[in-house]
């Protein structure tokens, strides 16, 4: 059985691949939060939701997607492609995708809608949204927060992609937002930090039941943008850059080891 690790460093290679195919950008973003992703896909439930807020991540969830028999594997290669309409750089609803992310700052507010219906409906699934540091800065944010908290909705689990970066530099520069731990718990959240590349921990803090029942999570996990390739690592020339083919061929032969 392939480990969470072997299958991380898997959906970076097809991502690479992916991303320089395609002539496109964000790879510091989606090598961000593969860890996060590839726990949160391969272990929730087929019947809980997952939302992606910064749906520029697309194309690890589409990896994903595929490795996971959701989509067929031949169907990555159309990503960003010229007059393609389905498998773009930003998330739109599509077979296993039910939330149209990349609009700042969206995704927990619809995170606590479809976690309110699950309420209303007496579904015992959960709903799980990945958030970027900087889609914090959005008011909305903290609205959601509020009327998720109001609501009792223990069933809603928001992960924070902490890498520090946003697209124009650093989080701390453009809209410090610490300290974050007890902004959370003063709007009536369970709060839990992670290594955001720590596998192990991560499925520990997604999926332990609530410490304080009634009690909305939020998972601060600590990230490096990037994380994976060396020269990504925590350099914002690559939220926005594409890939010349030595950029490719360096990045292609440190994921190989």
């Amino acid at each position: 059985m392939v480990s969470m690790v072997e299958l991380a460093n898997k959906i970076r290679k097809t991502v690479l691949e992916m991303i320089y195919k395609a002539q496109s950008s964000h790879i510091g973003s989606c090598f961000s939060c593969i860890d996060l992703l590839t726990v949160i896909y391969m272990k929730s439930k087929l019947e809980d939701k997952i939302l992606i807020s910064k749906g520029w991540v697309a194309a690890p969830v589409y990896a994903l997607l595929a490795e996971k028999g959701i989509i067929p594997k031949k169907d990555l290669e159309r990503y960003c492609k010229e007059k393609e309409k389905q498998y773009i750089g930003l998330l739109e609803p599509m077979k296993g995708v039910s939330f149209a992310g990349g609009s700042m700052s969206m995704g927990i507010a619809a995170g606590v809608g479809f976690a309110l219906a699950k309420k209303l409906n007496n579904d015992k699934s959960r709903v799980y949204v990945l958030e970027s540091d900087g889609g914090l800065n959005g008011g909305i944010t903290w609205e959601a927060a509020a009327i998720a908290a109001h609501h009792r909705l223990d069933n809603l689990i928001v992960i924070i992609d902490m890498n520090g970066l946003q697209a124009m530099g650093s989080t701390s520069d453009i809209l410090n937002m610490e300290p974050l731990r007890d902004k959370w718990k003063s709007f009536g959240w369970e709060v839990r930090e992670v290594n955001g590349h720590n596998h192990i921990t991560i499925e520990q803090a997604l999926f332990y039941p609530p410490l304080y029942k009634g009690k909305p999570i939020v998972i601060l996990a600590k990230t490096i943008k990037g994380k994976g390739v060396s020269f990504f690592e925590n350099n914002n020339l690559y939220h926005y850059k594409n890939l010349t083919a030595k950029e490719y061929l360096l990045a292609r032969k440190e994921l190989n080891g």
